[in-house]
């Protein structure tokens, strides 16, 4: 079942859970059992994190793993450093281009024509559509990081500058293949570095992001919030790419 970010509050607890209690206000990143998009989801306790009570549950729900990716992928570059992120107007993308900016590093954000004023706003050097622009033509960069990955294991390499790197957190499972592989081979021989980005998990990795967002440091962008019965026209909008930020599903009030 669908829904692996969620936020609400504990409706009951299992024998032996001793850190949580009916009523507390939780969100986290139900990954592994997912079935967020439903009234009741069951979750290990682990993957929760107290609420911070600035965040509305639909802010909070935006941030888990979105969150974790966009702070692992930023603290891989350097201030001064140039770092392409393409997919970079979706939520992971979002949260990451004002990390990037508040970090100093100087940031190519690569989406669609829709979001680049978007890109603009939360902090981007550059933008790109790729509809239009080809960013491995471009460069070079000290980190690329994919977020959508769909080019060539060489089309990645030659927008890379010397000892640069590359990692791709999604895209075509035929991409991965190729980066898992090739990628690596090809980056041993040319001084580069490509592969897959391995995103950690748990309230410890989105912890830090969330109290952000609360202090005012960092915002959610939401593109909209939607009844759960407009669940799948909300996944179209997402796969087409037409979404800015994250779309968060209500199922309750």
């Amino acid at each position: 079942m669908l829904g692996s970010d969620i936020a609400g509050r504990v409706v009951a607890v299992g024998p032996g859970v001793e850190r949580w209690s009916p009523g507390d206000e939780v969100f986290g990143d139900n990954l592994m059992r997912k079935g967020g998009l439903a009234e009741y989801a069951v979750v290990p306790e682990s993957a929760l994190a107290r609420k911070p009570a600035a965040l509305s549950f639909e802010v909070a729900s935006t941030i888990p793993q979105s969150g974790a990716i966009a702070e692992q992928a930023v603290a891989l570059a350097a201030p001064g450093t140039r770092m392409l992120l393409n997919g970079a107007g979706g939520g992971s993308g979002s949260f990451a281009l004002q990390l990037a900016a508040a970090a100093g590093i100087r940031l190519t954000a690569v989406d669609n024509a829709g979001k680049l004023d978007l890109m603009r706003s939360l902090g981007a050097e550059r933008v790109l559509d790729y509809r239009v622009d080809d960013f491995t033509r471009h460069g070079p960069y000290d980190l690329i990081v994919d977020l959508v990955a769909r080019r060539s294991v060489f089309a990645y390499r030659r927008a890379l500058a010397p000892g640069g790197r590359c990692l791709i957190v999604g895209g075509t499972v035929r991409t991965l293949l190729r980066m898992l592989t090739v990628g690596a081979l090809a980056g041993a021989l040319t001084g580069r570095r490509l592969g897959v980005m391995a995103v950690r998990q748990g309230p410890e990795h989105f912890l830090p992001l969330a109290e952000r967002v609360a202090r005012g440091e960092v915002r959610a962008v939401i593109d909209r919030v939607c009844p759960l019965a407009q669940a799948p026209q909300a996944f179209a909008a997402l796969g087409a790419g037409l979404a800015q930020g994250k779309i968060v599903i209500r199922v309750a009030d």
